[in-house]
């Protein structure tokens, strides 16, 4: 019997976030987002981030090749937002169109109006099952807004209303 680690991650809170990045071909650029819950913070020195991507995932072939993207984490009123990323590329093309979103200013990735966002460039991508890592270098920060996260838990978006980011 094999272990069930879906079913004991599930118990696993995380937050949820938006990754872009984009690719330019024939002088257009082709923007792209996608909800995740796989940010980790690797290291402050130099400041590093993780993001695990599916190894067939489009949006992971363009981020190669770019090598830059963003990320924009979720306040807890994102949920529908976060549903309409979690779809195939094909149908979250709309979405990604209306995004109230700008180039960020170092990597060109779209940077949303989220509660705080970084900018990455690639430091190094490792294969690992049916998933790909990447590590990126955090190139610019911000933070936007003190609104309690979304999150994701037991299959579930959640919003944690009693969080607080503001120091008493």
């Amino acid at each position: 019997m094999s272990p069930d680690l879906r079913g004991t991650m599930r118990n696993f809170a995380t937050g949820v976030c938006v990754a872009t990045t984009y690719a330019d071909r024939e002088g257009l650029r082709r923007h792209d987002a996608v909800t995740l819950n796989s940010l980790t913070s690797v290291s402050l020195a130099p400041p590093l981030v993780s993001l695990s991507l599916h190894r067939d995932s489009q949006f992971l072939g363009d981020l190669l090749e770019t090598k830059k993207w963003a990320v924009s984490i979720l306040a807890g009123d994102a949920e529908p937002l976060a549903r309409q990323l979690a779809r195939s590329r094909d149908d979250r093309a709309e979405a990604v169109a209306a995004l109230r979103a700008n180039p960020g200013p170092v990597t060109g990735a779209l940077m949303l109006d989220a509660q705080s966002s970084l900018e990455c460039v690639l430091w190094d991508s490792f294969d690992l099952g049916d998933h790909t890592m990447v590590i990126g270098e955090v190139v610019s920060t911000g933070i936007h807004d003190h609104q309690p996260p979304l999150l994701f838990l037991h299959g579930k978006f959640h919003q944690l209303a009693t969080a607080t980011t503001k120091e008493s």
